[in-house]
Parts: C-alpha cells; structure tokens; sequence
C-alpha cells in the first residue's frame, strides 16, 4: 500500500509534557500519515505546530467538561505514565490504572472508530512479582475490554532518546552513549524514542499482527511501510 493512500491519523496524545510523550509527538509531527494531534494535558506543554491543538484539563479523572473537544479522533496515543519509586501503591493505581482507563473508558465512548495505543513497558506482567509490572498488566488486560476499534500494549525497554527535544531527562541524556552498546549485548531490550513513534504510527495506520508489541515488535512496527 503506498503510504498516500493510507489512513489519515487524528490523534489524542498524552504525556506529551514528558519524554516518552514528547519523542512520540515528535514523530506524529514529522509524519504524513498524521493530519492533527490534540495534546490532552494537565498543564501547558508549550508546543506550537500547524497541525497542533491542546486541551488543558487539571483532572483528567473527570473528562466531562471537555468531552466535546474530545470527538472526530480515530487514535489515542497513552504517553502519561509515572514512576512506581517513591509513592504508595494506592496513588501508584490511581494514576496508572485509573486515570488511564478513566481516559480510555471516554475515548472508546465518544470515537467508535479509534484505535487506542498504551504505553506500558517491558517486563509488564499482570501476575507478576512486581506491583508495577500486574498493574500495567491489568491495563493492558481491561483496555481490551473496551469498545475501540483496536488496543495495542507497546512494551518498550531502554530507549535511546530523539536529539533536540526539550523533556529528556538528564539520566538518559548522561547514559546516551553507551546505547550502540545496549543493542548489542540486549537487542530485546533496547529501542529508540523514533522506533516508538513510529511504530505507534504505523501499527494504528496499517496494523499489526499482535496487539502486545515487544522490543522487536516495536522496532519491526517501526520500518513497516504497508
């Protein structure tokens, strides 16, 4: 299929205020197979784009206020997400599982045609040892219970962060280098902020035979053209 007759994405990101959401909408603005993209963030993200709209929304546990800007999208891409260091389980489910399916829940009401794609991450296991790993996995699990059109899980490892943009946290930035390395030693477990993008792209636009995309899936995802 030749990429001009693909669909026309129009997407609702979020997280877009941090790395992973930022890479992600990176690629989404540099792609022709994205027509628009609504930011849905809690606070400003400052991005300005001809094919970029925002929403500013503080509590995104209750949509109803905005849920008329909310329709006429046909993807979601999940970006937010927080680290399970140094908080409660209690506000560690509230904000991974709740919030998420919260958002998801409206989306799959008010776009009967959207793809929904969640960023989760490798390891995510719902029977896991790791409180992290099952409640992710009870994300990916319910997100396939709702009435989208498709849900893809993307479980990415160690990303090598996209040059030149504006979130990337100082960690990633100090370790960059020994990404080549990475690969080689671990190449199921390392991708790239652009592998990820794209391939949330290109599985939303032309699909993709499992709907839990690895690593390699990822990567795979990423070069795929029809």
């Amino acid at each position: 299929m030749d990429s001009n007759l693909a669909p026309t994405l129009k997407v609702i990101l979020t997280g877009a205020t941090g790395m992973v959401g930022e890479g992600v909408l990176h690629e989404c603005l540099q792609s022709p197979l994205v027509e628009k993209v609504l930011l849905l963030n809690r606070k400003p993200s400052g991005f300005v784009h001809p094919k970029v709209t925002e929403v500013i929304h503080a509590n995104l546990h209750d949509l109803s206020a905005v849920e008329n800007k909310l329709i006429g999208y046909n993807a979601c891409f999940f970006c937010l997400g927080i680290s399970s260091v140094g908080i409660s389980k209690e506000e560690y489910y509230k904000t991974t599982y709740e919030l998420t399916m919260h958002v998801a829940e409206t989306l799959s009401r008010l776009n009967a045609d959207m793809t929904f794609s969640y960023i989760s991450g490798a390891g995510t296991n719902a029977n896991g040892s790791s409180n992290w790993a099952r409640v992710k996995g009870k994300v990916e699990n319910d997100l396939k219970l709702l009435q989208f059109k498709k849900v893809y899980n993307f479980r990415p490892g160690f990303l090598k962060t996209t040059p030149g943009l504006k979130n990337t946290l100082s960690f990633y930035k100090y370790i960059a280098w020994l990404f080549p390395v990475f690969r080689i030693v671990a190449p199921g477990m390392v991708g790239s902020l652009a592998e990820l993008g794209l391939g949330m792209i290109n599985a939303t636009a032309y699909g993709y035979p499992k709907d839990t995309l690895e690593v390699k899936d990822i990567r795979a995802a990423a070069q795929r053209k029809t």
